[in-house]
């Protein structure tokens, strides 16, 4: 199938920084699929490039969902305190929680460097946002999610396990990945399934940047580790039926802890892209 028919009516979702990339593609099809859906992020109007949370939660409703724009800098805890407190408020529970919020635009500026071409402030901006930002919510979520029984889903990358990018992108991976496994374990006698989601190379808006050369094709080298072609890339959608499909699996408990590869759940669970392709560039 290519998606995931309509289950998770009256269900509460969190999807952080949805504004555009995979957090947005993951937030479109929760709504798909019936969920109301709060989308969290910084951009409330477009800059380089498009995308903001009022978008999002629009294209949210269109899908039969119900989209919640919530403006969030995800460094300030208060504000991210507020967010569980008002679900808490205004729904009594929360069903699923992805962590996704990343500063991609910064962190390409370290493409392909070694260590020493890579300042310590690198490493700062891709912990403060992608690591400790994950615990934070995690950490204000987890009374809603024990009570539900929920799913927390952390956007990591197979660079937890072999080398990608940079030496700070790889150990902040690696991080989260171990996240995962101790919010698990810390949850054992619970219902919550911790998991962290590996996707391939997706075309986010960064990406669709990169221009077309003589033969037609989009071609991404990056430094190290080869060129990609970008027409066989997985869109944000599919990442997001992973979720969707974890979200409904009522055995999904035998999963936490651990790290899955987008791919692999296609496999397990049927469904595909929007092109029907199940793609395999990681």
């Amino acid at each position: 199938m290519n998606g995931i028919p309509e289950k998770l009516g009256g269900s509460v979702a969190v999807v952080t920084g949805a504004s555009r990339g995979i957090g947005k593609g993951i937030a479109l099809e929760l709504g798909a699929a019936g969920a109301t859906v709060f989308v969290t992020g910084r951009s409330i109007t477009p800059g380089h490039l498009p995308g903001t949370v009022h978008g999002t939660a629009a294209e949210i409703d269109e899908l039969g969902g119900v989209g919640i724009p919530f403006v969030c800098d995800h460094r300030d805890d208060d504000a991210v305190a507020r967010l569980f407190e008002r679900i808490r408020d205004e729904y009594g529970h929360l069903d699923v929680l992805v962590n996704n919020v990343y500063n991609a635009p910064a962190a390409a500026r370290w493409l392909g460097k070694p260590f020493w071409e890579v300042p310590p402030a690198a490493w700062d901006e891709t912990f403060d946002v992608g690591v400790r930002s994950h615990y934070a919510a995690a950490v204000f979520a987890a009374p809603l999610l024990i009570e539900s029984g929920g799913l927390i889903v952390n956007i990591s990358s197979p660079g937890a396990e072999r080398y990608m990018h940079n030496a700070v992108y790889g150990v902040a991976k690696s991080a989260l990945d171990r996240l995962t496994a101790d919010l698990a374990r810390n949850l054992t006698d619970t219902e919550v399934t911790v998991v962290s989601l590996w996707p391939g190379i997706v075309d986010t808006e960064l990406l669709r940047m990169v221009p077309a050369d003589a033969e037609g094709r989009r071609i991404i080298t990056l430094p190290g580790e080869g060129a990609f072609d970008l027409d066989t890339a997985e869109t944000p959608r599919f990442p997001g039926r992973a979720v969707v499909a974890l979200a409904t699996d009522p055995d999904r408990r035998a999963r936490t802890g651990s790290a899955w590869r987008v791919a692999d759940l296609a496999e397990h669970y049927g469904f595909t892209d929007v092109d029907g392709r199940i793609p395999r560039n990681d």
